[in-house]
């Protein structure tokens, strides 16, 4: 069975691959990097609540024999300050992956990043720059197998508060425009699942746009 590292577990996305890997008889220990607890207790979970993600050293050794890391940390454009943002997307992303790789040189890399990331790392948008710089830095640290999942947008099956006003609408939306435009998004269980599948078997592609990962 292999050890499984999660973080992102409170989001829409992260959760669903905890569950997903509670139920699976080849997951053995899961370990939930988080900054506010999810509530959940489980034989197989370990729950770590470590709220300073830039300094992971007094966690260094929950890092130790993970062989599969799904990487659903994020936040919405416009939820935070600019400066922010960028620290919870790239900086964060950084840290948490450096430490990975430093403690486990086999460890497959799952990351969600999203439509329109941009890997020179130009763009005028603060979502797509600064995933780009994030995805760089993951295929500079050579895991032994990384995958970079950029959906469109995902289409919570389950209900919940949705984060601004254009989510809400796009909500209403989303499914009578994917018959039109299949690839404009995708649902957030296809979307995890396919996540999991990947960390779990493997697959000959590291970045997956949405139509990828609508196949």
């Amino acid at each position: 069975m292999k050890n499984v590292i999660i973080t992102g577990t409170n989001g829409m996305i992260g959760n669903l691959i905890l569950e997903l890997c509670l139920k699976s008889d080849e997951i053995g220990k899961i370990t939930s990097i988080t900054r506010k607890p999810i509530g959940l207790q489980h034989p197989k979970l370990t729950e770590i609540i470590h709220n300073d993600f830039l300094d992971l050293k007094p966690i260094e050794k929950d890092f130790e024999h993970q062989a599969i890391c799904f990487y659903c940390l994020g936040v919405y454009t416009g939820q935070v300050p600019n400066d922010e943002f960028n620290k919870i997307t790239i900086d964060y992303t950084k840290s948490f992956a450096d430490m990975l790789r430093k403690q486990n040189e086999n460890a497959t890399f799952c990351f969600l990043s999203g439509a329109g990331a941009d890997s020179t790392e130009k763009s005028n948008l603060l979502f797509a720059k600064a995933k780009g710089i994030a995805e760089n830095h993951l295929i500079k640290l050579n895991f032994n197998q990384l995958y970079i999942f950029r959906p469109g947008y995902i289409y919570p099956v389950t209900k919940r508060a949705e984060p601004n006003f254009m989510y809400r609408v796009f909500r209403y939306l989303y499914k009578p425009l994917s018959f039109i435009y299949p690839n404009i998004g995708i649902t957030s269980e296809k979307l995890a699942s396919k996540m999991f599948e990947l960390g779990l078997k493997g697959g000959n592609q590291t970045i997956l746009e949405n139509k990828d990962i609508r196949k």
